[in-house]
């Protein structure tokens, strides 16, 4: 064993590296993605690494290689398991024979999510065992013993970081190579009987899996990571009391969220505290004598109030008089992350202790105001302007998708006028033109999003004889995330150079007859392709196809002539461009950010605005 100072996403990556992993797949998404591309860094070259086109995929390759015996991993976000929901739960009913961990990170706060979707709940809905790691070190070692639980019991696991465990990090022990697992699949084995899911098969299964879970229930009782802090009489965190007065309060955590607690309790005198690392099976025996003689438990965890649920019917069932407080009796918030402070206060008021003052802290200095806005020199930018201009003066909605490109609703573009989920805004779209048919509808989604999940509309769109335009904007990366490959990069997170995925060939081939690509930084070619192609009836598509701005060398900053500006102003009133500032009164381009894509000169009415493009 040796130090090493690590995120928990690579903590988690490198866990099941030692664990004797063979296959990880998935689908990027924050705050999960570096754990695949920490497993890439490390791959010695044993381990097939893939990003799948979207979570289903993902989960669908993890699930083949589980069946011959491999070990493997699948990566995503929380809302990324509604992608792969259906695999899911078919897979639980038929098993798997290697090791198979699907880590799914979820995203309290949300800091970058569209909802605070609780992984949890899905591990009870599923019936599969779901890990809940408290620190770094912990997701580490846990995530190895997540492969050996689920190898064991022969079921798929969930596992289950938050944004803090992902993005926190520690120095931690890690195994040396001579002490990581060596995985050697035996190959699938056909057997009907067990591969294909049949109704009678389910049936049997269920009967199995309930089975197999209560008796989980009793070996996560006995789960060296499910333990009760104290007993019966009082303790103090870091350091001894002699002191035997009973205890008649608890408290009940998980996660990031029970670090929070050792903190808030640290040096007191504090009540008997149950660690919940396994929500599910719940580790029932444990909770019993955890509760035995308390009057009172105050549950702590983020995000959803699942133990809390569970130790209310654990009281129900065992006639136990404890009172169990949390989010549901509105001691705890029922929304958003826990915070050191905002445990720290629950817990004095629970155990009716002073709380302690805010540290009084200098005044912060004023900070620029920077609303999340598209980066300078963004291609995004120049097409969502594309077809505000065409569209001037008609009835028009705009349906956005999940991506950076969702910053196109900020003023002044204005220009996402709904967003729900990947590639929903396709079939959005469709809908409000079957209601409206007078509405020109636009869906704008990205090159990634579109394989990940946009196909499907494209296609129900021509079936169905929809009235829409597709706007794919293709800038040949998937950039929120980080710029991981997709299909139409022609690269492998194996390090192969394949032949790209061709939008325009897919779009052509679902039975679209009009595809125009366009580079939106010409903008006047821009313009007139969005009023001739919107103009035509039925599906179809024009592919703003522009590098990202951050994969690109940056052309020669633009500038501004005080001669020729008249300070309209048009350039920031209309692009909204980071670039552009006011100095002094006077508009300028800030030559650190200008990238020099020349939107800002075909916009201005008196071209005061010049560069290497224009000149």
């Amino acid at each position: 064993m040796h130090k090493e100072f690590l995120m928990g996403n690579a903590a988690i990556a490198r866990g099941a590296v030692a664990a004797g992993l063979n296959v990880i797949s998935g689908y990027p998404g924050t705050p999960s993605t570096e754990v695949l591309e920490t497993a890439a860094k490390y791959n010695d070259g044993s381990i097939y690494v893939e990003w799948s086109v979207n979570e289903k995929a993902a989960l669908e390759l993890g699930a083949g290689a589980a069946y011959c015996g491999a070990r493997s991993m699948v990566t995503m976000k929380q809302v990324g398991l509604n992608v792969a929901s259906d695999p899911l739960m078919s897979l639980a009913y038929i098993g798997v024979k290697g090791g198979m961990v699907i880590m799914v990170a979820d995203d309290p706060g949300p800091i970058s999510s569209q909802t605070e979707q609780d992984t949890r709940h899905f591990a009870s809905f599923s019936k599969l065992p779901c890990f809940d790691p408290s620190s770094v070190q912990e997701a580490y070692d846990m995530i190895q013993e997540a492969f050996e639980y689920s190898e064991k019991y022969r079921t798929p696991v969930l596992f289950r970081p938050t944004t803090r465990v992902c993005h926190g990090y520690a120095s931690i022990e890690v195994k040396d190579e001579s002490e990581c697992v060596k995985n050697t699949p035996e190959g699938f084995v056909k057997d009907s009987s067990k591969w294909v899911i049949f109704p009678r098969l389910s049936y049997n299964a269920h009967i199995s899996i309930e089975k197999r879970n209560a008796e989980l229930s009793d070996v996560f009782s006995d789960y060296s990571r499910n333990y009760i802090i104290g007993d019966e009489h009082t303790y103090c965190i870091g350091r001894t009391l002699e002191d035997t007065a009973p205890v008649r309060k608890g408290i009940a955590s998980h996660g990031i969220s029970f670090t929070y607690v050792q903190e808030a309790l640290a040096g007191r005198e504090a009540p008997k505290v149950l660690k919940v690392s396994t929500p599910f099976p719940f580790p029932e025996k444990l909770a019993v004598e955890f509760l035995s003689g308390l009057d009172e438990v105050l549950c702590i965890e983020e995000l959803d109030p699942v133990i809390e649920r569970e130790l209310t019917y654990i009281c129900g069932k065992y006639h136990l008089g404890t009172k169990i407080l949390g989010k549901l009796t509105g001691n705890v918030k029922t929304a958003g992350e826990n915070t050191c402070d905002s445990v720290a206060a629950d817990i004095a008021d629970f155990m009716g202790w002073e709380k302690k003052p805010a540290a009084e802290l200098p005044p912060a200095p004023e900070l620029p105001i920077r609303p999340p806005v598209l980066c300078a020199g963004c291609p995004h930018r120049a097409s969502f302007y594309a077809v505000k201009e065409a569209m001037k003066g008609k009835k028009a909605v705009f349906c956005g998708d999940i991506g950076c490109y969702t910053l196109g609703n900020a003023m002044p573009l204005d220009m996402v006028d709904t967003c729900l989920c990947m590639g929903a805004g396709v079939n959005i779209t469709q809908g409000i033109g079957k209601i409206e048919p007078d509405t020109t509808c636009f869906a704008f989604v990205g090159d990634s999003t579109f394989f990940a999940s946009a196909i499907t509309g494209a296609i129900n769109a021509v079936y169905n004889q929809a009235d829409m335009t597709l706007i794919v904007l293709d800038n040949s990366t998937t950039a929120m995330t980080g710029h991981q490959p997709h299909p139409g990069t022609g690269r492998t997170m194996m390090g192969q150079v394949v032949d790209k995925v061709n939008i325009e060939a897919v779009l052509r081939g679902v039975g679209l007859k009009t595809v125009e690509t366009v580079d939106p930084l010409d903008l006047g070619k821009a313009v007139e392709t969005v009023k001739r192609v919107a103009a035509e009836k039925g599906v179809k598509a024009i592919i703003f196809k522009s590098p990202c701005a951050v994969l690109i060398k940056p052309e020669k900053p633009y500038s501004i002539s005080e001669d020729k500006c008249i300070g309209c102003r048009k350039c920031i009133n209309s692009l909204g461009c980071p670039g552009i500032v006011i100095s002094d009164g006077k508009v300028t381009i800030d030559g650190t950010l200008c990238t020099g894509c020349g939107l800002c000169s075909q916009v201005c009415p008196v071209n005061a605005i010049g560069g290497e493009r224009n000149e």
